[in-house]
């Protein structure tokens, strides 16, 4: 242990002339000497020289209305931005119920134009079963016609010849049978039935 009547391995404290007043702190047998200024103690010198500090910068440089400037400009830049942002939004809104707007039409007029479609094929089958019909009858009743026509040439040929071969055979039997006095005959009856 250091003796302390040996005052050699202490620190000297030089205290100096700006210093009034001095504290005395007993550390046994050393003694130690704080400086002061003004009276006052080391922290409570940084604490006055800091709140001076921060005096000169608010007040006299006029930082706070700098900051305030900037944090105003921030302020107002946030609140455009969240405008924008909400009118982005209403016209998403807007663009969002337009088109499930458009999709509901959309689904309607498919609908519409399926349950259309159905009716236009249905009339369309019914039209071509009725023209089917029709047509079979006409070309029936055509066929008919021909073969009506064709029977009827048919007999008339027939006839026509059966007439011929008859006018021919009677000819012949005729001119064989009658002479001229059986005509002259014939000729005089024939004038007086008129």
């Amino acid at each position: 242990m250091a003796n302390p009547a040996n005052t050699s391995d202490l620190p000297e404290v030089i205290a100096t002339d700006a210093a009034q007043t001095e504290a005395v702190v007993d550390i046994g047998a050393a003694k130690l000497v704080e400086p002061s200024l003004w009276g006052l103690e080391p922290y409570q010198i940084v604490s006055v020289s800091m709140l001076v500090l921060l005096l000169i910068a608010f007040f006299g440089a006029k930082v706070h209305k700098t900051i305030a400037g900037g944090l105003d400009n921030q302020i107002a830049a946030i609140k455009q931005q969240l405008e924008e942002a909400k009118q982005l939004r209403a016209e998403a809104e807007v663009l969002r119920k337009e088109y499930a707007d458009k999709i509901a039409g959309a689904e309607k007029d498919a609908e519409a134009m399926l349950v259309n479609a159905q009716t236009e094929a249905d009339a369309i089958l019914e039209k071509a079963e009725a023209d089917s019909k029709a047509m079979v009858e006409r070309r029936k009743r055509m066929a008919e016609d021909k073969i009506a026509a064709a029977e009827r040439e048919a007999v008339q040929d027939v006839r026509n010849r059966a007439v011929s071969a008859a006018t021919g055979a009677s000819r012949k039997l005729i001119a064989e049978k009658h002479d001229a006095e059986a005509d002259k005959a014939l000729a005089d009856k024939v004038i007086a039935g008129i």
